[in-house]
């Protein structure tokens, strides 16, 4: 018997439903293997404050054409800005201590012919998308734990990153994330480890 008489036999062999989820988990990493790390996180740091303990973080991140193209068009982006902070645990998983996301919502007004920004439930006009990409990169004075949550000599795990959220969209712009780098805007984790002071301060 030959290969080519063989082959299609070893096909017929394979269960249909095998077939099914290779291909569904093709499109769960297709995504991620299309995009790798698009958004670079420039710095991060914590620090106490007398509102509490606030996160301040510096991305380096463009908006391609054809998000601000999607935009000006009438769909919404939402961007999300996600932090932890963990304690490690060696009989367990890490136990996470504080966790939480701030969502940036992207409009665009035809009648001013400006970008809107809302964070937590304020609104700012921009002129510009070099304005957008800027503020967008930055995120200041936010507070993620109250003061006095930490004990002095307490070491943890920060960890920020900086992501589109895709699954906010139409479902039509959806199914064309899928594989498509323009549409993949997110960064690593970035990670650092953190040490209460004496005086609940974070230390260097």
């Amino acid at each position: 018997m030959t290969i080519a008489q063989h082959t299609p036999r070893l096909h017929r062999q394979l269960p249909s439903h095998w077939v099914a989820c290779v291909f569904a988990w093709l499109m769960l990493v297709w995504p991620t293997l299309a995009a790798g790390d698009t958004v670079k996180v420039i710095s991060a740091r914590l620090e106490q404050t007398e509102d509490g303990y606030q996160l301040n973080a510096d991305f380096d991140l463009q908006l391609s054409s054809t998000l601000l193209e999607a935009v000006r068009k009438g769909v919404p982006l939402y961007f999300d800005v996600e932090f932890e902070l963990t304690r490690d645990r060696w009989y367990w998983l890490d136990d996470v201590v504080v966790k939480g996301s701030r969502e940036r919502r992207l409009s665009y007004s035809p009648l001013t012919e400006q970008y809107r920004l809302t964070t937590s439930g304020i609104s700012q006009n921009i002129s510009t998308a070099e304005d957008v990409r800027r503020v967008l990169s930055r995120i200041r004075s936010w507070t993620v734990a109250e003061r006095g949550r930490f004990k002095p000599g307490e070491k943890m795990q920060a960890a920020v990153r900086f992501r589109l959220d895709t699954a906010q969209l139409p479902k039509p712009f959806q199914l064309n994330t899928i594989g498509s780098r323009e549409w993949s805007l997110s960064s690593e984790w970035q990670r650092w480890t953190v040490t209460i002071g004496k005086d609940g301060g974070v230390q260097p």
